[in-house]
Protein backbone atom coordinates (compact mmCIF):
# COMPACT_ATOMS: atom_id res chain seq x y z
CA UNK A 1 0.00 0.00 0.00
CA UNK A 2 1.07 3.18 -1.00
CA UNK A 3 2.08 5.91 2.10
CA UNK A 4 0.35 8.83 2.56
CA UNK A 5 2.87 11.87 2.14
CA UNK A 6 2.84 14.46 4.14
CA UNK A 7 4.50 17.61 5.37
CA UNK A 8 6.85 18.60 8.75
CA UNK A 9 6.39 22.01 8.99
CA UNK A 10 8.76 23.72 11.73
CA UNK A 11 6.33 23.58 14.73
CA UNK A 12 5.72 19.86 14.70
CA UNK A 13 9.83 19.28 15.06
CA UNK A 14 9.95 22.18 17.43
CA UNK A 15 7.38 20.95 19.40
CA UNK A 16 9.60 17.79 19.82
CA UNK A 17 11.29 19.71 23.16
CA UNK A 18 8.41 22.44 24.09
CA UNK A 19 8.53 21.77 27.87
CA UNK A 20 6.26 24.69 27.90
CA UNK A 21 3.35 22.79 25.83
CA UNK A 22 3.42 19.15 27.17
CA UNK A 23 0.57 17.86 25.69
CA UNK A 24 1.85 19.08 22.54
CA UNK A 25 5.26 18.01 22.86
CA UNK A 26 3.81 14.59 24.47
CA UNK A 27 1.06 14.40 21.20
CA UNK A 28 4.21 14.88 18.66
CA UNK A 29 6.73 12.54 20.53
CA UNK A 30 3.98 10.06 20.25
CA UNK A 31 3.30 11.24 16.36
CA UNK A 32 7.44 10.88 16.20
CA UNK A 33 7.33 7.13 16.83
CA UNK A 34 4.66 6.49 14.31
CA UNK A 35 7.24 8.39 11.85
CA UNK A 36 10.23 6.34 12.96
CA UNK A 37 7.86 3.05 11.84
CA UNK A 38 7.88 4.71 8.48
CA UNK A 39 3.92 5.15 8.74
CA UNK A 40 4.07 7.93 6.17
CA UNK A 41 5.54 9.13 3.79
CA UNK A 42 7.75 12.66 5.26
CA UNK A 43 8.90 15.58 3.51
CA UNK A 44 10.57 18.44 5.23
CA UNK A 45 11.71 21.86 3.29
CA UNK A 46 15.28 23.35 3.06
CA UNK A 47 12.92 26.66 4.57
CA UNK A 48 12.10 24.27 7.72
CA UNK A 49 15.50 23.13 7.81
CA UNK A 50 16.46 27.02 7.77
CA UNK A 51 14.11 27.93 10.38
CA UNK A 52 15.65 25.27 12.74
CA UNK A 53 18.69 26.36 12.39
CA UNK A 54 17.60 29.56 14.32
CA UNK A 55 16.53 27.35 17.16
CA UNK A 56 18.59 28.06 20.52
CA UNK A 57 21.04 25.29 21.54
CA UNK A 58 20.59 23.05 23.37
CA UNK A 59 16.94 22.82 21.45
CA UNK A 60 18.75 23.07 17.94
CA UNK A 61 20.76 19.83 18.58
CA UNK A 62 18.51 17.96 19.97
CA UNK A 63 15.73 18.73 16.96
CA UNK A 64 17.78 17.77 14.42
CA UNK A 65 18.95 14.81 16.52
CA UNK A 66 15.41 13.56 16.52
CA UNK A 67 15.20 14.25 12.86
CA UNK A 68 17.80 12.04 12.01
CA UNK A 69 16.11 9.10 12.96
CA UNK A 70 12.99 9.44 10.48
CA UNK A 71 13.29 8.97 6.98
CA UNK A 72 12.17 12.37 4.71
CA UNK A 73 12.54 13.79 1.65
CA UNK A 74 13.88 17.35 1.81
CA UNK A 75 11.98 19.46 -0.93
CA UNK A 76 13.92 22.41 -2.44
CA UNK A 77 11.94 26.02 -3.00
CA UNK A 78 11.64 26.65 -6.69
CA UNK A 79 10.65 29.13 -8.80
CA UNK A 80 7.22 27.50 -8.84
CA UNK A 81 6.91 27.24 -5.11
CA UNK A 82 7.93 31.25 -5.27
CA UNK A 83 5.66 32.04 -7.10
CA UNK A 84 2.60 30.03 -5.82
CA UNK A 85 3.24 31.43 -2.54
CA UNK A 86 2.86 35.07 -4.07
CA UNK A 87 -0.15 34.16 -5.27
CA UNK A 88 -1.07 33.06 -1.71
CA UNK A 89 -0.52 36.27 -0.82
CA UNK A 90 -2.47 38.15 -3.42
CA UNK A 91 -5.74 36.20 -3.03
CA UNK A 92 -5.64 36.90 0.38
CA UNK A 93 -5.09 33.60 1.75
CA UNK A 94 -2.28 34.95 4.72
CA UNK A 95 -0.79 38.91 5.22
CA UNK A 96 2.32 40.11 3.73
CA UNK A 97 4.22 39.36 7.32
CA UNK A 98 3.20 35.37 6.78
CA UNK A 99 5.19 34.94 3.31
CA UNK A 100 7.03 32.02 4.81
CA UNK A 101 3.92 30.47 6.10
CA UNK A 102 2.73 30.84 2.48
CA UNK A 103 6.01 29.75 1.26
CA UNK A 104 5.61 26.43 3.05
CA UNK A 105 2.09 25.97 1.95
CA UNK A 106 3.40 26.26 -1.53
CA UNK A 107 6.24 23.59 -0.98
CA UNK A 108 3.43 21.13 0.01
CA UNK A 109 0.99 21.86 -2.78
CA UNK A 110 3.94 21.72 -5.72
CA UNK A 111 5.58 18.64 -4.37
CA UNK A 112 2.09 16.76 -4.06
CA UNK A 113 2.30 16.09 -0.17
CA UNK A 114 -1.21 15.24 0.90
CA UNK A 115 -1.24 17.05 4.76
CA UNK A 116 0.62 19.56 6.14
CA UNK A 117 0.98 18.70 9.63
CA UNK A 118 1.49 21.64 12.12
CA UNK A 119 1.02 23.14 16.09
CA UNK A 120 0.16 26.61 13.98
CA UNK A 121 -3.13 27.17 14.45
CA UNK A 122 -2.63 31.51 14.09
CA UNK A 123 -1.41 30.58 10.23
CA UNK A 124 -2.17 27.10 9.06
CA UNK A 125 -4.67 25.19 11.19
CA UNK A 126 -7.60 27.06 11.08
CA UNK A 127 -10.56 26.99 9.02
CA UNK A 128 -10.33 30.35 7.20
CA UNK A 129 -6.34 29.17 6.01
CA UNK A 130 -7.81 25.95 4.92
CA UNK A 131 -10.93 27.17 3.06
CA UNK A 132 -8.76 30.25 1.09
CA UNK A 133 -5.71 27.76 0.28
CA UNK A 134 -8.32 25.06 -1.06
CA UNK A 135 -9.63 27.97 -2.98
CA UNK A 136 -6.53 28.90 -4.65
CA UNK A 137 -5.58 25.46 -5.26
CA UNK A 138 -8.50 24.64 -6.88
CA UNK A 139 -8.85 27.90 -9.53
CA UNK A 140 -4.79 27.53 -10.12
CA UNK A 141 -5.32 23.79 -10.87
CA UNK A 142 -3.69 22.11 -7.96
CA UNK A 143 -4.79 19.10 -5.79
CA UNK A 144 -6.29 20.40 -2.44
CA UNK A 145 -4.36 19.37 0.57
CA UNK A 146 -5.78 19.09 4.33
CA UNK A 147 -3.52 20.79 7.33
CA UNK A 148 -3.64 18.62 10.73
CA UNK A 149 -2.39 18.62 13.84
CA UNK A 150 0.20 16.20 14.72
CA UNK A 151 -3.06 14.83 16.99
CA UNK A 152 -4.83 13.82 14.34
CA UNK A 153 -2.40 11.98 12.48
CA UNK A 154 -2.36 9.82 15.53
CA UNK A 155 -3.41 5.74 14.97
CA UNK A 156 -6.30 4.77 17.06
CA UNK A 157 -6.51 2.08 19.21
CA UNK A 158 -8.40 -1.05 18.03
Amino acid sequence: MKKIKIYLDTSVISHLAAEDTPEKMHDTLDFWQELKRDSYKVTISDLTIAELTKCPEPKRTLLFEHLSIINYDEAQETQETIALADDYLKQGVLNPKSRDDCRHIAIVTIFECKYIVSWNFKHFVNIKTINKVQAVNKLMGYDEISILPPSMMLEGEE
